[in-house]
């Protein structure tokens, strides 16, 4: 049961590290806010990937994943919401003597389950590769084992990166949070287009 637990932590961390929509919006609420004010993001963020896990161990999810109409509408809203926070993220500047007090918790919880849920690439790497890696074991508790490992490490990221970006805009506040908020949304853009791409030639071909 440690192995499975194990193994779950160290190919979810795998999984978390490389920079996309999700890790890039946590990064940047860090930044422009305090750690309490954050908190809706951070917490969105990593119960939408508890909920991604533990579909994707229990085997519900890859039987959704499956129907193709289902993956064009996920992909489709997903661009459309990763096109629009883009466009947010590239027009946003920081107010030094408002800091965070524009951003309700509403606009960071649904910002953060669009981001979450709504990238088809997290959606399929939670599913196929963490669901597929937890179906090679047979009992259930040590697939539990498995899952706890791997939701662990989205809320100890998701927590890390937030206090991360507070670190970084302490040092330079005025070059490092406009330089965040571009980074943010040519990686939402990027991700969006790569999408689009891949949606148009799953169905010419």
């Amino acid at each position: 049961m440690l192995l499975a637990f194990w193994h779950g932590f160290v190919l979810a961390v795998a999984l978390i590290l490389p920079i996309g929509p999700q890790n890039s919006f946590v990064l940047n609420q860090g930044a422009r806010s305090s750690f309490s004010r954050v908190l809706p993001t951070i917490i969105t963020a990593a119960l939408s990937d508890t909920l991604l896990i533990i579909l994707a161990v229990v085997g519900i999810a890859n039987l959704v994943v499956h129907l193709r109409l289902f993956r064009v509408l996920l992909a489709l809203t997903g661009t459309i919401f990763l096109f629009g926070m883009g466009l947010h993220s590239w027009r946003d500047t920081v107010d030094d003597n408002h800091e965070g007090s524009d951003i309700p918790w509403r606009t960071q919880v649904r910002h953060s389950l669009s981001v979450s849920l709504l990238n088809p690439h997290a959606v399929m790497d939670t599913v196929v590769i963490l669901g597929g890696q937890a179906s090679l074991y047979g009992e259930e508790t040590v697939r539990w084992a498995f899952s706890l490992g791997a939701i662990l490490v989205s809320w100890f990221w998701f927590i890390g990166l937030a206090l991360f970006g507070r670190v970084l805009v302490s040092h330079n506040r005025q070059s490092i949070r406009p330089l965040l908020s571009k980074i943010s949304a040519l990686l939402m853009w990027l991700i969006a287009v790569q999408t689009l791409w891949q949606l148009a030639r799953e169905w010419l071909l």
